[in-house]
């Protein structure tokens, strides 16, 4: 009997301590540092490959973008005006 209560003992201790690391995990992930760093890594990977080198294609794309989005305010505007 008294080795059963200690194999129950040991199993509740060892539960705790991987629900612990599971909910540090967790706290980890979701804290907004962390969150921060993880977008401005995606973002980064984006426009620069892992060699280090821009990705011209990525570049031209955003600036065709946002070039059509000025050049389409700028025409409305002139519309409304």
């Amino acid at each position: 009997m008294s080795d059963q209560v200690s194999s129950l003992e040991n199993e509740i201790e060892q539960t705790r301590e991987r629900l612990g690391a599971t909910i540090d995990q967790l706290i980890y992930r979701a804290s907004p540092k962390t969150i921060v760093r993880r977008e401005i890594a995606s973002v980064k990977a984006y426009f620069v490959d892992p060699s280090g080198a821009a990705r011209k294609d990525s570049i031209l794309k955003v600036a065709g973008g946002v070039v059509g989005a000025v050049a389409l305010f700028v025409i409305v505007r002139k519309i409304v005006t």
